[in-house]
């Protein structure tokens, strides 16, 4: 008997593949965006400053850092002043130096732009001081005296973090339940690499820590490892810094086909990634999305060697989340960025992405964004999907007494951060007015930290 050998050919596999640099290239395109200013710069810098009274910029800061005083204690040769000053409003302010769009906060209020159309750089005096002061502290603030309260904090992001240093130093003893393996939040699983490199967000997350007082039990999820009647029960009062837990689908046939994923999951492997070169990144990448995390992935796919990224959103620059400063750093990383256009299917090939089909868009005679019915499709490796995030409310949904108000698929509060639960406050993106901005997420968590404090003291 004859026997015929059979071809099997291999699977297609999408064109993702690590390593498309040479080494050295990795290190300089994850580098620092922006060097920090030495002691020289930081004085000429420094001295641009007006000192207003009833400053523009400290009303802009959503913490309220009394700008003008810290930059006049760098003018004077106080960089350490300057830090204190800043971290008794943010003791995240390094991290907010860093990451925060200064530009259409605190430096978009400065008179400067309306002599020389350019602003006081802020953040980088403010990472000048308090990068300075990080360098030479492991902790800031000292602890009042124990006053026997146990306060639980869900979440070891901006919110939950800044809660627990302000909690802590008042003399409770504060426990933080996170989910993940490490505390830190986006700032640690979110934030582009090139924006805190040398592990930063760890090391201000352990000078957080280090005004004592704080335990941090890492892996454990509300709903899933600790139940939020069993917190309220067990500790005097519980803060909910729960962020937002899902991306946004696009809701478009082959969403499901390989190369397609999460940009907000796929920062994060990059983060933790002990070497880039070993992150799979596309030839050809379409980013769908016009905020931060968009950028965000777009630039790092192209600093990991993708050849082709583009950017597409579905309205005009103007309406996009991210700032036109944040806009200039993709384009001037070699990202592709279109306007007016909406992901109508995503094509394959042997279950594999190979394109996306956009239709573009207008703002119809309703005033509403409608497709003109012209269609496009920008050929791809690989989709990264980053249209927003949403919270999952299962966790604190509870059933009747023990449900928590939402509205809007967030936690509404009132001012303080109070949740409609007793002993329960909540802040940052999880709850109705979060803007994703670190630096809301640590005065939510301040703010809530001071009510906290008032109730257990009666």
């Amino acid at each position: 008997m004859s026997s015929v050998a059979e071809t099997i050919a291999p699977a297609p596999v999408a064109d993702i593949a690590p390593g498309r640099l040479a080494p050295a290239d990795y290190a300089a395109n994850f580098t620092d965006l922006h060097a920090p200013l030495d002691r020289h710069e930081a004085l000429v810098e420094s001295d641009r400053c007006y000192f207003c009274y009833d400053a523009p910029c400290q009303k802009a800061c959503p913490t309220s850092i009394d700008i003008p005083l810290f930059i006049r204690k760098i003018n004077t040769g106080n960089p350490d002043g300057a830090a204190a000053t800043i971290f008794q409003a943010n003791i995240l302010g390094g991290m907010c130096a860093r990451v925060c769009p200064t530009e259409t906060l605190c430096e978009e209020a400065c008179v400067r732009n309306d002599a020389e159309d350019a602003p006081v750089r802020i953040g980088l005096l403010q990472r000048h001081a308090t990068d300075h002061y990080m360098a030479s502290h492991d902790r800031f603030g000292t602890r009042a005296a124990p006053t026997g309260k146990r306060v639980a904090v869900v979440g070891a992001g901006p919110a939950g973090l800044a809660a627990a240093h302000a909690l802590a130093s008042a003399g409770h003893e504060v426990v933080i339940f996170e989910a993940r393996a490490k505390a830190g939040g986006l700032n640690e699983h979110g934030i582009a690499t090139y924006k805190a490199p040398d592990d930063f967000a760890q090391k201000e997350v352990d000078f957080v820590l280090g005004i004592g007082g704080i335990a941090v039990e890492t892996g454990r999820a509300l709903g899933r490892d600790v139940l939020l009647s069993d917190l309220r029960r067990d500790y005097d009062a519980v803060f909910l810094g729960l962020g937002l837990q899902a991306v946004n689908a696009l809701a478009v046939e082959g969403e499901g086909l390989a190369g397609v994923e999460d940009a907000v999951a796929w920062i994060e492997g990059l983060r933790q990634a002990a070497d880039k070169a070993s992150v799979p990144v596309g030839r050809r990448v379409v980013v769908i999305g016009g905020g931060m995390t968009a950028v965000d992935a777009a630039v790092q796919a192209k600093k990991l060697g993708a050849e082709e990224v583009t950017m597409v959103y579905r309205r005009g620059p103007g309406q996009m989340n991210a700032s036109p400063y944040e806009q200039e750093v993709a384009m001037l990383a070699g990202v592709a960025i279109v306007h007016w256009a909406e992901p109508r299917a995503l094509t394959g090939a042997s279950g594999i992405v190979t394109g996306v089909t956009f239709e573009r868009t207008a703002i119809g005679a309703t005033g509403r964004l409608e497709g003109t019915g012209e269609r496009f499709t920008i050929p791809c490796d690989q989709v990264m999907k980053a249209i927003g995030q949403v919270f999952v409310p299962g966790p604190v949904a509870g059933e009747g007494a023990e449900a928590l108000a939402l509205e809007k698929n967030r936690i509404l509060v009132d001012a303080d951060g109070r949740t409609s639960l007793a002993k329960v406050w909540a802040g940052g993106d999880c709850v109705l007015g979060g803007e994703d901005l670190t630096v809301q997420a640590v005065e939510h968590g301040k703010v809530a930290a001071r009510s906290i404090d008032a109730a257990l003291r009666g």
